[in-house]
């Protein structure tokens, strides 16, 4: 059992992280938080429940209120009457830290909009902890959260965010992860360094380096389970040569239509897609041209 801090919390909404994993990984601060505040609210409460029992916090009929991805304005209204009344309230998320690919951001907006007090107790992070043992840079990253399921869409973004000189970090669910990275491979290049991270600080925590082929053959058949943060190698300055498009642009579309291949390619290239969509149009008419001739 951890022993607690008894104190007044100040007036407002505490937004409070949570251990992704391990459950000692909570910091004391979240723990006099969740001992003292007037009401709790979680995007699960058995969630929190469990999380207090481990740590001995008594809930000492307090309110403990849900709010979640599907909460409407009837939660927040629970959760803001509190602190109308001068009260605070900490949040937690299901783990890690909240908003963060997580639920509260229309929260914290009402709360702030209402004039209350919202502040932050730091800890746990998947996004943090991944960049931490990816072994790629670490001094600028952008965070881009989960890509749409659908192929195209999700392509799409993943070409937007080809030339980024950042490291990318993407969250992504066990089912879709192949998925995930096949795109990456296909339209960043096999070679793109690559770090999957899958159920940090947890005890079969797993780390897969290299490039975007070779994970994607590490993870060829396997039935990956638990949370699942991918980073992305930043990119590096090419020179595209009308030669190289041309000869990127054919291969396309061979197998693909003429707005999808341009959008793949211009991911890959790291070009314009107005650009490239041009480039494969002039391609298609060529081809057409060329059909009519010989017929």
């Amino acid at each position: 059992m951890t022993n607690f801090e008894t104190r007044p919390v100040a007036p407002g909404l505490h937004f409070v992280a949570t251990p992704i994993g391990t459950a000692r990984d909570i910091t004391l601060r979240a723990l006099d938080l969740l001992a003292n505040a007037d009401a709790l609210a979680a995007e699960d409460t058995r969630t929190l429940r469990k999380l207090m029992e481990i740590h001995g916090i008594p809930l000492n009929n307090r309110p403990l209120l849900a709010y979640h991805d599907h909460s409407g304005a009837g939660d927040r209204n629970r959760i803001l009457a509190v602190l109308e009344r001068g009260g605070s309230v900490a949040y937690v998320s299901e783990a890690g830290t909240p908003l963060v690919a997580d639920p509260g951001y229309a929260l914290g907006r009402a709360a702030i909009a209402a004039g209350h007090a919202v502040l932050a107790a730091p800890g746990a992070s998947a996004v943090l902890a991944a960049l931490a043992v990816s072994g790629l840079p670490t001094d600028r990253f952008a965070f881009a959260g989960f890509l749409p399921p659908a192929k195209t869409q999700r392509e799409t973004e993943i070409a937007a965010l080809r030339s980024l000189p950042f490291t990318l970090v993407l969250y992504e669910s066990p089912k879709r992860v192949h998925e995930l990275l096949g795109s990456l491979r296909d339209i960043l290049g096999a070679g793109r360094p690559v770090a999957l991270c899958r159920e940090l600080t947890k005890r079969f925590e797993e780390v897969i380096r290299g490039t975007a082929a070779e994970v994607c053959a590490a993870i060829e058949g396997r039935t990956l389970k638990g949370e699942i943060v991918v980073l992305v190698g930043r990119a590096e300055t090419e020179e595209v040569t009308g030669a190289d498009l041309e000869t990127a642009l054919r291969d396309a579309m061979r197998t693909m239509r003429v707005k999808d291949a341009a959008t793949a390619v211009a991911g890959a290239l790291g070009l314009p897609r107005r650009e490239v969509y041009q480039a494969a149009l002039a391609l298609e008419k060529g081809t057409d041209d060329a059909d009519e001739d010989e017929s």
